[in-house]
């Protein structure tokens, strides 16, 4: 790897109403706030119970659509989704279901991995999310990095954040923006993923 080329840590998400792609951006400000470290931000299509017509190479808004080579060249990812029933989406987990053979040669294996989720309620599945995002990357040989309590925003939020990973309190109807503290959690997740991909490429 050539030591002048910068880090890419791959952000990559679903998101409906915007919440979890706002909660992407922060989490990717956190990334290039680490000298050296650059963010890819990518979303994965939506995917319906019967397929009509084939979603658009290039969605109509927000970033590119993902491919297995973001994946192949990652440093480090953090995968983010909204929360649907306690579970990840199924748009990431059709994504996730298809990367076989990055699993099977290991392409994954031994890069560190954050997760980030947004839910319509306080207790609305934030940490199943979490945790259903975190399996499949354990299966790939990621290696996981969370939120630490030494984060100061971790013991004082009162709305989105956990030890397991990133996230937000979006409301109901969509109405809640990131709050303070949800800004800070994301992008200090962020930095911490981008830090300790720097470290084990410079092993």
């Amino acid at each position: 790897m050539n030591s002048d080329a910068p880090i890419e840590v791959l952000v990559l998400y679903y998101s409906r109403g915007g919440h979890t792609a706002e909660l992407a951006r922060r989490v990717a400000r956190g990334v290039e706030e680490v000298p050296g470290c650059r963010a890819r931000l990518r979303q994965v299509p939506p995917v319906a119970p019967v397929t009509q017509i084939a979603a658009p190479p290039v969605p109509e808004d927000g970033a590119p659509y993902a491919s297995s080579d973001d994946l192949r060249a990652c440093a480090g990812l953090a995968l983010g989704s909204p929360t649907r029933f306690g579970n990840m989406a199924a748009p990431l987990k059709y994504f996730l279901d298809s990367t076989g053979a990055e699993w099977a040669s290991g392409a994954l294996a031994g890069r560190p991995a954050a997760v980030f989720t947004s839910t319509g309620t306080m207790h609305g599945g934030q940490e199943s999310t979490l945790l259903s995002m975190i399996l499949p990357l354990l299966h790939h040989g990621m290696l996981i990095v969370g939120l630490p309590y030494t984060e100061p925003a971790l013991n004082a939020t009162r709305s989105g954040g956990t030890p397991y990973g990133a996230s937000h309190l979006a409301g109901l109807q969509g109405e809640l923006a990131l709050s303070e503290h949800e800004q800070e959690l994301a992008r200090a997740l962020g930095r911490r993923l981008a830090q300790v991909a720097r470290r084990l490429v410079a092993s």
